[in-house]
C-alpha cells in the first residue's frame, strides 16, 4: 500500500496545505477540495494534472495556470 502527499506551498517554498491521499488516487481528484477557499496568483504543475474538469475549476481563482 502506497501513500500520495499532495502539498500546496507558497513561493518561499513554505507549506500551505496538504492531503494525503492512497497511492493509487488519480492526483487531479484531491485538488479542489485543497484549494478550496484559498487566494492564489499561479497554479504550477505536472501533466499529471491535465484535466479540464480541474482547470475549470482553477479557472473561477482568475489563477494563472501552468501545467508542464
Amino acid at each position: 500500500m502506497t501513500t500520495k502527499i499532495l502539498a500546496l506551498t507558497d513561493v518561499l517554498d513554505n507549506l500551505g496545505h496538504f492531503r494525503l491521499m492512497p497511492g493509487q488516487r488519480h492526483d487531479s481528484v484531491e485538488v479542489s477540495p485543497l484549494i478550496e477557499g484559498m487566494t492564489f496568483d499561479a497554479f504550477i504543475a505536472d501533466k499529471a494534472f491535465d484535466s479540464n474538469v480541474l482547470i475549470a475549476d482553477l479557472n473561477e481563482y482568475s489563477a494563472k495556470v501552468v501545467i508542464s
